[in-house]
């Protein structure tokens, strides 16, 4: 999915996402090109902590 598609599926939504497929540009812009939504989540905090634990859990997850 894409970011776009993503706020229209949850709008106005705390989620944890991940990057399944991103590209940098020759500027150094990061695009996120196809993303998924691994949890929706109560407020902000909680999004942050789920992300916290995930990334404890499996931290090499994010890196290219």
């Amino acid at each position: 999915m894409n970011w776009s598609k993503i706020k229209e599926k949850y709008p106005q939504q705390w989620l944890l996402v991940e990057a399944l497929e991103a590209h940098t540009t020759p500027d150094s812009i990061r695009h996120l090109d196809r993303i998924s939504v691994l949890e929706q989540c109560s407020d902000g905090s909680s999004a942050f902590k789920r992300y916290r634990e995930t990334h404890t859990q499996f931290p090499d997850r994010e890196r290219n």
